[in-house]
């Protein structure tokens, strides 16, 4: 007889949301990697491949992955190690380090050691139609893949804003050549890496800028997520597919959404070169020109590339240092950020002392947050009282964390994107709960509108809709009251009713209160056969305020 087999069932998989169970690996969580003394994330392979020949591209080569020595067992006589701390682990990365103790906010600048070294300072965005390759190009820059949740992997499409750091950097050997002496590295690659260029290897590599990828949707019925991403965006990629006709209906629609925001520094990357003939490329360019005469993209560089197979990555570096700027920036004013995500990072069944506060992510518009700063989010908690008004109450709380990444921060500078970890209820933060409030010093927010006065300019035709039949389909109506439409403020998405029109000045009711000021850009968009389209733009000029009740610290 056979003494009877023990069975130990695993504990089942979760099938919960996405937003929990990708929580750990999501680069804007503000909580270092699981094992700090790893080396730092992937850098994207070698771009020298820059002879194309019709159906003779190159493929990146493979990397591997070098098997780690086996630790040798301690001798009985020696103590355990220590672990090791954060800011040890930084200057052994190669980053410099951050000290609160001297920091002088008057001095501070875009491109000063401490902040580029371990924060980016300018927000790119990559726009265009849907499967052009938007998320692709910012991989073969970055190394960081921004497709992450299930529900996107499954569809092959981007869902919600996508997240990536890049540092580029340029050999100091002025003999290197271009554009191979451009190359982009993930965000915790070392300051002054060696150049890879054959006969400049004995050469260092120079630290040029720290960027921030905002990779956003392509698809028609995500336009409200590529609104709320152009909200921050100091510069974009526009990305068109060479085996498709140009313009696509979200090529253009992004485009207008662009010049809306005033978005003035454009590239355009016509990419997936490798699969057309060079004749092809070459209509397809002319067809390109004639797209962008007359736009805010008139005279962008237009750049052939294959993101698949990282052709010309190198040459996009070198336009992006060249051709966008670094834009002023305000350290001394008090600390003001758009929250474009927000996340629970607790994992269920967690034990009550290990539960983690709620984390913010987003971009700082000015001022400078630091470790231990108590802050405020408006609206905060929004609720209707017994008569039906609404009423808001701030959230207020403390930074514990400020994280770039997996780069740890003592102090976070306007651009780039930030993770804020804080002391609130992780409840109020999970499922992008928190996503278009606004984060700051205390008492020094803007107000709370829950009524705006917007003088609007509208477009003449509707952008990314194939319309059939006559002419007129395609039009822009004029707005009438009683009609409800879609709000853009910042990172807020919110429906708005029309209340009274008059020439180009309309009166809007808010379904939910919004923390904005005088003088801010409104992008409006309209309900066309089932989806949000884009019909305008406007700026506050007034509004109705809600109270919001002191703080009672």
């Amino acid at each position: 007889h056979r003494a009877p087999t023990r069975i130990i069932l695993s504990r089942p998989a979760r099938f919960g949301p996405p937003s929990l169970s990708h929580a750990r690996s999501c680069p804007l969580l503000g909580f270092p990697p699981p094992h700090p003394s790893a080396p730092p994330g992937l850098s994207p392979s070698s771009n020298s491949a820059h002879t194309l020949a019709a159906g003779c591209l190159r493929h990146a080569p493979s990397r591997s992955t070098p098997t780690p020595p086996r630790p040798s067992p301690p001798s009985p006589d020696s103590a355990p190690p220590s672990p090791p701390d954060a800011v040890s682990i930084m200057a052994r990365r190669g980053l410099m380090e951050q000290d609160l103790t001297k920091l002088d906010v008057t001095k501070l600048h875009p491109l000063s050691p401490e902040v580029i070294s371990r924060q980016a300072t300018i927000n790119i965005g990559t726009i265009g139609h849907v499967a052009h390759g938007k998320s692709t190009v910012v991989k073969a820059i970055s190394g960081v893949q921004t497709v992450r949740f299930k529900n996107e992997l499954e569809r092959n499409i981007t869902i919600k804003l996508g997240y990536a750091n890049a540092k580029i950097y340029k050999c100091e050997d002025d003999r290197c050549p271009r554009p191979m002496c451009y190359k982009a590295y993930g965000s915790g690659k070392e300051d002054t890496p060696a150049c890879d260029v054959p006969g400049f290897e004995n050469t260092r590599m120079k630290l040029l800028r720290h960027v921030s990828f905002v990779d956003c949707p392509g698809h028609d019925i995500l336009m409200a997520t590529m609104l709320n991403g152009a909200a921050i965006m100091d510069g974009a990629l526009l990305l068109i597919a060479a085996n498709e006709s140009c313009p696509q209906p979200q090529t253009s629609e992004h485009l207008a959404a662009v010049e809306i925001m005033r978005l003035q520094h454009l590239i355009i990357l016509q990419n997936k070169i490798d699969l057309i003939q060079e004749s092809a490329a070459m209509n397809q360019h002319e067809a390109i020109q004639k797209f962008i005469q007359g736009t805010i993209a008139e005279g962008a560089p237009v750049v052939p590339i294959s993101a698949q197979l990282k052709y010309n990555i190198d040459v996009i570096c070198e336009y992006i240092i060249k051709k966008i700027p670094i834009p002023e920036r305000n350290f001394t004013s008090p600390p003001n950020m758009i929250v474009i995500r927000s996340f629970d990072v607790n994992k269920p069944g967690s034990e009550v002392d290990e539960i983690r506060g709620g984390v913010a992510g987003g971009s700082i518009l000015r001022g400078v947050l630091r470790v231990n700063q108590n802050i405020e989010v408006r609206p905060g908690i929004v609720m209707k009282d017994e008569s039906g008004n609404i009423k808001c109450t701030p959230i207020y709380s403390r930074i514990v964390s400020l994280y770039a990444e997996q780069n740890e921060l003592q102090f976070a500078v306007p651009g780039g994107l930030i993770g804020v970890g804080t002391t609130m209820d992780p409840t109020l933060t999970r499922a992008d709960r928190l996503v278009g409030q606004v984060l700051g010093e205390i008492g020094s927010l803007p107000d709370v509108f829950v009524e705006l006065e917007i003088n609007f300019f509208l477009l003449r035709r509707l952008l990314g809709v194939r319309t059939k039949g006559t002419e007129k389909a395609g039009k822009v109506s004029k707005l009438t009251k009683g009609e409800i439409l879609m709000l853009n403020i910042g990172s807020m998405s919110t429906g708005a009713r029309v209340v009274a029109v008059k020439n180009d000045l309309a009166k809007l009711q808010l379904t939910a209160p919004v923390c904005t000021s005088k003088g801010e850009k409104v992008a409006l968009s309209r309900r066309v056969e089932k989806h949000w389209r884009l019909i305008g733009w406007g700026q506050i000029q007034a509004g109705a305020t809600l109270e919001v009740p002191p703080c009672p610290l």
